[in-house]
């Protein structure tokens, strides 16, 4: 299938066995190659807004492994760091904003939006040039309803509290953030297909702590929203959703946002999965934590999803990101066995 890009005919419904697979933060801290332009490009978002550097961290699990599929190197923040808000990555702790206030939504600045955000797109244009032809590029965005629980605690929390008691109490604010959050997104998007992105994917992170009602509002709606611009300008260009922890809520997030693939974090029954399928191309859901394991829970894993997924469309991927604590010859078994049908 040289020059053939799988995994968009997967997303598009195609069935293809074994299927095309990539992982979430395939490009990290697990590849000791990663470790070292890291170093060499100071803090994580001199790394991001770098496109040297970042293109050469999204090819290297590409170079190293050959997934059918790249993802561009970024991070969900550079969204609100482009619209004017302070953003610092912190070793040990994570993502720091300055917490934002109700009444300072208003004057989150859209004008330089682009700009900011020009070296992201010079790297997806390079990186679409030096992929191999039959690697899919995907670009990505993080969900509005995630991307402002940052935004309002200024830092990660466990259950985003903050951002949910910001919502009860200032309805009207909130729905405003979402609204300029989902707005921007969209336009993010756009312009990297516009640079050689062949599909996107939307990354919420944190719909699982929300009621019903909630995730309506909140998650549903908005993507509902970035799809249909980005549909409006490219049609033709796969949206993937990836709701981690939807739960009862998956059936309903795919229905109502119209994405056509569906990310599904490893605590999805194989069972629901395989429903969920029916609607379209599912992808994932190995548990990261069987990649760090090995040996049996591995290829145990591999083979449940692949014998149950495997005779729709289904693109491999894990759960939800890798993490840095994989080995790397753990990957390399997992790649081998899914490229054999789970027989490697």
């Amino acid at each position: 299938m040289a020059g053939k890009r799988i995994v968009l005919d997967v997303l598009r419904g195609e069935t293809v066995f074994p299927p095309p697979l990539w992982m979430m933060r395939q490009a990290g801290r697990y590849l000791p190659e990663y470790r070292e332009t890291r170093k060499r490009a100071g803090t994580f978002l001199d790394l991001c807004y770098n496109p040297e550097y970042a293109v050469e961290v999204t090819l290297q699990p590409i170079e190293r492994f050959g997934f059918d599929a790249s993802i561009l190197f970024s991070d969900i923040l550079v969204v609100p760091h482009a619209l004017g808000r302070a953003l610092a990555f912190e070793e040990g702790r994570g993502p720091v904003l300055t917490p934002i206030t109700a009444a300072e939504i208003n004057d989150l600045g859209t004008d330089a939006f682009h700009v900011n955000l020009a070296p992201v797109y010079e790297t997806v244009r390079t990186l679409r040039k030096k992929l191999p032809d039959e690697t899919t590029l995907i670009g990505f965005c993080g969900a509005p309803w995630t991307v402002a629980t940052y935004m309002i605690a200024g830092h990660g929390t466990p259950d985003q509290a903050p951002a949910r008691l910001f919502a009860y109490r200032e309805p009207a604010a909130f729905a405003r953030l979402l609204k300029i959050l989902a707005d921007q997104s969209a336009a993010y998007l756009v312009r990297q297909i516009e640079a050689g992105a062949d599909a996107v994917q939307i990354f919420d992170s944190w719909s699982g702590v929300l009621d019903e009602a909630c995730f309506e509002a909140f998650c549903i709606q908005p993507v509902a929203e970035i799809v249909r611009q980005v549909k409006a300008a490219y049609p033709n260009v796969p949206v993937i959703g990836f709701p981690k922890g939807a739960g009862f809520n998956y059936e309903r997030y795919r229905e109502r946002t119209g994405v056509q693939g569906l990310g599904l974090d490893w605590t999805v029954p194989l069972s629901a999965a395989r429903e969920l399928q029916r609607g379209g191309a599912v992808q994932g859901n190995l548990d990261p934590l069987r990649l760090v394991a090995g040996g049996k829970a591995l290829s145990d894993g591999v083979k449940s999803i692949l014998d149950t997924l495997g005779q729709g469309p289904l693109v491999f991927n894990l759960g939800h990101g890798i993490t840095p604590e994989t080995s790397v010859p753990h990957v390399e078994a997992m790649v081998k066995l899914v490229r054999s049908g789970g027989h490697g």
